[in-house]
């Protein structure tokens, strides 16, 4: 069976009704994404962070996997597939996707302050800033900010380094260290690029798609499982 790698970004959740940051010049949900999403916004505001990302897990609660998610997981029963998501929602896992890889992290997760230890599930529920993990250190949302080293990283690049088709959705290919997992791909691979806009140079043959996710991914489920 072929081995098949997804990276994916925002605009595949997008259509689900979850906002992305880069649509509007650095904010994400009217916030300021340094402030919110680095680690010097966590040294800074806490509990403005904390917050923020409770409201992101109550949100993520009321929405649904799209037509493009879906369609990836079905992809399971044709190839051996592999998410590797720049997402921090459930939605991959929600549609039936089974092998992902979050290299920024899970909104539903929280961990010890301490290099991300005692990663604990919590769902869609809300936690406290002051509340601690088992180790006695502050609780946090166990996300991967700007500022902080992307752990899954080397794991992900070995994937891609297996693929035979890599399909990129919903991504600009801009945040590093994820935008240079395309450079671990083999000579031979088949690459796929999903996005309405346009997405920066890629210094090697790809099959551009420049259709929102849930139309890209109908496509790409004729041209690699219908046919």
């Amino acid at each position: 069976m072929k081995k098949l790698v997804i990276l994916s970004g925002a605009g595949v959740s997008a259509e689900s009704g979850i906002s992305t940051f880069r649509d509007s010049d650095g904010l994400w949900e009217n916030y300021n994404v340094m402030e919110v999403a680095s680690i010097e916004g966590w040294y800074q505001n806490p509990v403005l962070v904390v917050d923020f990302y409770n409201q992101r897990r109550a949100q993520l609660a009321n929405v649904a996997p799209n037509e493009a998610h879906k369609i990836i997981a079905e992809l399971e029963q044709h190839y051996e597939v592999t998410v590797i998501t720049q997402n921090v929602d459930d939605l991959h896992e929600r549609a039936g996707s089974t092998h992902i890889i979050h290299l920024h992290g899970e909104l539903t997760k929280v961990c010890s302050d301490d290099r991300k230890k005692h990663v604990t599930d919590i769902g869609y529920e809300a936690f406290a800033f002051g509340d601690l993990a088992p180790d006695g250190q502050l609780l946090r949302p166990f996300i991967v900010w700007f500022g902080e080293d992307v752990p899954l990283i080397h794991q992900a690049a070995e994937i891609v380094a297996q693929a035979d088709i890599i399909i990129i959705i919903g991504t600009s290919l801009n945040v590093y260290p994820a935008a240079g997992l395309l450079y671990s791909a083999r000579r031979d691979a088949q690459i796929y690029v999903v996005d309405p806009k346009e997405v920066q140079p890629i210094t090697r043959p790809v099959h551009f798609i420049k259709e929102r996710a849930t139309v890209g991914m109908k496509r790409l489920w004729g041209e690699l499982v219908a046919r």
